[in-house]
């Protein structure tokens, strides 16, 4: 059983490029919480620091690129914003990849010297 003292954090570095972005987003899911590791404790902190690049080539399968809405709320009247997810890729390429994602190849993570993964060693 992992506790606080014993867990080791790597650095991981994931390609983004072609990836679905909802197969994506559970691979990385598992990355972050630390369901690949056998010493994986529900309530520790067991999860790598995860760097994903090349954020802005992520696909949306089928349709959705016209069709899925995203909608934010300012929490003032008439504050609920909606867009479509090719005019949010088109405008901020990196938001539908949401914590930190880097677009092009290059990060600021390169002195911790992330492992690259591939995700279809993943589960």
């Amino acid at each position: 059983m992992a506790n606080k003292a014993t867990v080791t954090k790597e650095w991981l570095l994931v390609d983004a490029e072609n990836e679905t972005l909802g197969r994506l987003a559970s691979k990385l899911a598992i990355l972050v919480r630390g369901k690949h590791k056998p010493t994986f404790t529900a309530h520790v902190d067991t999860g790598d620091h995860v760097v994903v690049i090349n954020a802005d080539k992520v696909r949306l399968s089928g349709a959705k690129m016209a069709d899925k809405i995203y909608q934010r709320y300012s929490l003032y009247p008439g504050g609920q914003t909606r867009e479509v997810a090719e005019n949010l890729h088109r405008r901020k390429p990196t938001a539908l990849v949401e914590l930190h994602a880097v677009a092009g190849t290059e990060h600021k993570h390169s002195a911790q010297s992330p492992r690259p993964i591939d995700l279809n060693s993943i589960k």
